[in-house]
């Protein structure tokens, strides 16, 4: 099998890519080793940023986006039982996010790709990437009981943390920086109404609680736990009681209590890969990096990386030269490590460290208490929030 773009992975990094090349005029080919159902159903982010949004809409994959998701023009900060609302628009110029989750931006991307685009295979097992480092690169793959080869121009890992794509990046070129958090979150989701329109981020001395939703009828709620915890041990309503101790104000606010469909627990961990480019092998998304969902960044990287090799070939097939090609590493990881810092921030500001002493928490109060006074500070973090330049 022969293309000009080899993607693996089927995720919303690897989908969007093949929808942009596509719409450019360029053949690609998806591995994916998961089935449809497993990929259209794994529960992961539900935040768009501005950015994503846009691209998602300029790719013809918006529609349902923009009919069945919910526009967020700020986030709420609790903390010392007070509440502090951040205004996105008024302190971006307009800016705001969109509530619709990864399950579904998979969903609409799966159904272009299938009815307009090129070979997407489920079920085909990436078994490494050989050549990186030549013309043509090659992917071995597993598909329906027998093993095929994928040669390309490029190959783009989509393909996770796990994947095979970092692995054949060799290892004198490699540098990794990680960081893991002394705390996870359980979260759940919840056959009620959110008890809030828009997310409520909250900072207590028993440790952080979210407040999300996925739809006007289903909540997502996430609580600070231990870093080993096991969800199987909280029950319900110890879940219930937890989050309403999180949350609670002095306004009289009360939050909805409803059936639990779905418990897990989520590590905290930040984790860069440099460089993101080897030869003609390039990654994206939780291939080469991963941080902590406190800031919500995770699937609107993977989107800054697709848009900006799709840019990148673009350019390249246009004028013949590699420069975007060449500087695609660089580009990603400034916007890579500006959002690696404000996850840290955000994670750091609202959560209970299980050594943070007297003095930390008090920072933590300072910190929040200047973003809630300063406008300064307020916009930093709704610039952050509503997502850094693409590309």
């Amino acid at each position: 099998m022969r293309t000009t773009v080899g993607i693996i992975g089927a995720g919303p990094a690897g989908l969007l890519l093949a929808r942009l090349l596509h719409r450019a005029g360029v053949d690609s080919v998806v591995l994916e080793g998961r089935d449809r159902a497993y990929v259209e159903q794994r529960q992961r982010a539900g935040i768009l940023e501005q950015g994503t949004a846009d691209v998602l809409r300029s790719a013809g994959a918006g529609e349902r986006m923009d009919r069945e998701g919910l526009r967020h023009d700020g986030i709420e900060l609790r903390f010392d039982r007070r509440r502090h609302r951040v205004d996105f628009p008024a302190l971006t110029g307009g800016r705001s996010v969109t509530v619709y989750a990864q399950t579904e931006v998979c969903k609409d991307l799966i159904a272009l790709q299938t009815r307009e685009g090129g070979p997407l295979l489920f079920e085909a097992e990436a078994l490494a990437v050989e050549g990186a480092d030549g013309d043509r690169p090659r992917v071995p793959f597993r598909y329906q009981g027998r093993e095929d080869m994928l040669e390309c121009d490029y190959v783009v890992g989509c393909d996770g943390f796990w994947g095979v794509a970092r692995r054949a990046f060799p290892a004198a070129l490699s540098r990794v920086f990680e960081r893991s958090y002394p705390y996870a979150w359980l979260g759940v989701l919840a056959d009620v109404a959110p008890s809030h329109d828009e997310l409520v981020y909250a900072r207590h001395e028993r440790g952080f609680a979210l407040l999300s939703m996925r739809s006007p009828s289903v909540s997502r709620l996430y609580l600070q736990v231990p870093a080993r915890a096991d969800a199987g041990e909280w029950g319900d309503e110890e879940i219930w009681d937890e989050l309403e101790r999180r949350f609670e104000t002095g306004d009289g606010w009360r939050l909805r209590r409803g059936p639990l469909t779905q418990k897990s627990v989520t590590p905290m961990r930040s984790f860069v890969h440099e460089p993101m480019r080897h030869g003609r092998l390039f990654l994206a998304g939780d291939a080469a990096h991963i941080v902590p969902p406190t800031g919500a960044k995770g699937l609107n990287l993977a989107v800054g990386d697709v848009v900006t090799f799709a840019r990148a070939l673009v350019h390249e097939r246009a004028t013949g030269s590699p420069d975007l090609l060449d500087g695609y590493s660089a580009t990603c990881l400034r916007r890579v490590w500006q959002a690696e810092r404000f996850s840290y921030d955000m994670t750091t500001l609202l959560h209970a460290a299980p050594d943070a002493t007297a003095f930390d928490a008090r920072l933590q109060r300072a910190r929040l208490e200047r973003i809630a006074s300063s406008r300064a500070a307020a916009t930093d973090l709704a610039e952050a929030y509503t997502g850094f330049p693409l590309g």
